[in-house]
């Protein structure tokens, strides 16, 4: 929003502007946030920046937390949601006392990977179109204790209501893609999301209701660079939630909170371009895209399974990525095919629009890391000349849910578990220290996390369905 400083104050002082919050990422994809009054919006403010405890938010180990807040001008938005007039920046992290750029911060990692990008002479540029999935609830009661676990979700266009009387307009399971109104009961909700993103600079290409049933939903927007896609990433899923707050219902991004229908995945349409040309473009290739996009393939599937520690990171993301539904559990690409962990859409088949999606990611990944990670992927692909049909990931234009289990094995499993990805993380990250993007001791840092704090607490405890199943034994 703002080139300079002087810029930036000046709109404070013409916008009577009162507060200054400043937003930032910790490692494992949550947003922070301090606020200053706007008389402390100096130059002193952009030199030295704000303190803060990076051990508290994984960031750095407690013997050395310090570290320093500094906005990016860039970033400068209002913020609807205050009561006084606000104007929010998302910062860039520093090393207290240095002020040298913290190399960890997950954000830093993002444009790492964008600088190696350049230095690889492949192209100069990255774009990135992630897909926005989440579900609208109107109530929801989670309980974990000693001796008690539930969960309950409850949605106004739920046909589970319709027993109690009402309106008689309910979305079924499985049957909520592109539901109209007076069945779509969450389109003003959806439009009012877009203009608050569009009045924040985020562009939205449309919205719609989502194929899982009560309460899913979707908004999509233009692709961008990759680290403006992870600023836009983390703004729509403050704005959404903002929202459906003020409007006494909830947001949730959680891949899989019901049993049995659609998941909310966070699919991430790509290209590189180089001197603003699109390298994945050929009006002669497979899906009119490149020999470089399909190394690019190569790489992303190869690495697919270390690389959904980082773009499936939770033990619910495995609750999503179950066969039967449209969430890919196998590494191979193809044209149009939903089921497929690579897919070249069919309708992007313009020089300025070929592009691949890569479809296993939701959102509870930290997104500048699975941005990075999935860059990275792709470059080592186009650096090895990684053929995906050599590799033996397809094409495959067929309904896999319709094979036979032994056809069905002659191709590559994605990971079932966060086990499985973070196992599969530890034997290959080599692809992801190219160019300094990433580090050993963070990969190791990030794995140990996941298994303690995570993947450990979640098999230890007592699952509700198993007292149903082994109770009587």
């Amino acid at each position: 929003m703002f080139p300079t400083f002087e810029q930036a104050q000046r709109y404070i002082a013409d916008h009577k502007v009162k507060m200054i919050d400043l937003k930032f990422c910790d490692l494992w994809g949550r947003w922070h946030h301090v606020t200053l009054p706007a008389s402390q919006f100096s130059p002193t403010l952009m030199q030295e920046g704000i303190g803060f405890d990076g051990s508290a938010l994984g960031l750095k180990n407690v013997k050395a937390g310090d570290m320093v807040l500094v906005p990016d001008l860039a970033t400068g938005a209002n913020d609807p949601f205050w009561v006084v007039p606000t104007l929010s920046f998302i910062c860039t992290t520093l090393e207290a006392g240095t002020h040298r750029i913290f190399p960890n911060d997950p954000r830093n990692i993002a444009a790492q990977a964008e600088a190696y990008l350049c230095e690889t002479g492949v192209a100069d540029e990255s774009r990135w179109g992630p897909e926005f999935e989440f579900y609208v609830f109107d109530d929801v009661s989670f309980e974990n204790d000693v001796n008690c676990a539930s969960y309950r979700f409850d949605s106004k266009e739920a046909d589970w209501n319709s027993p109690d009387g009402g309106h008689g307009h309910y979305i079924t399971l499985h049957g909520g893609y592109h539901a109209i109104p007076p069945n779509d009961q969450l389109f003003n909700l959806r439009a009012e999301m877009s203009l608050q993103l569009e009045s924040m600079g985020v562009s939205i290409k449309y919205h719609h209701h989502e194929v899982g049933g009560p309460g899913q939903v979707e908004i999509e927007t233009p692709l961008v660079g990759l680290v403006a896609a992870g600023d836009m990433t983390m703004m729509i899923k403050y704005v959404t939630k903002m929202t459906a707050r003020a409007h006494g219902q909830t947001a949730t991004f959680m891949p899989k909170p019901l049993y049995g229908v659609a998941g909310n995945g966070m699919h991430f349409h790509q290209h590189l371009l180089r001197a603003k040309e699109n390298v994945f473009w050929d009006a002669d290739g497979y899906g009119c895209v490149s020999q470089t996009a399909l190394y690019y393939i190569g790489g992303l599937l190869t690495h697919g399974a270390a690389m959904l520690a980082l773009t499936n990171p939770s033990t619910n993301s495995y609750r999503r990525l179950v066969p039967g539904f449209e969430a890919p559990v196998n590494a191979f690409y193809s044209r149009g095919n939903r089921s497929a962990a690579v897919r070249i859409p069919q309708y992007a088949c313009q020089p300025d629009s070929a592009r691949i999606e890569f479809r296993p990611p939701d959102a509870t990944c930290n997104v500048y890391l699975a941005l990075a990670a999935q860059l990275l992927a792709g470059l080592d692909g186009i650096k090895n000349e990684i053929d995906p049909v050599e590799a033996g990931f397809g094409p495959i234009e067929k309904d896999v849910f319709s094979w036979t289990s032994k056809q069905r094995a002659s191709i590559k499993q994605l990971p079932g578990s966060l086990d499985e990805a973070l196992c599969a993380l530890e034997n290959d990250h080599e692809f992801l220290l190219a160019g300094d993007v990433f580090s050993e001791e963070f990969i190791m840092q990030w794995v140990e996390h996941k298994y303690q704090t995570e993947y450990h607490a979640v098999r230890n405890r007592p699952h509700p369905y198993e007292v149903m199943l082994y109770f009587d034994v």
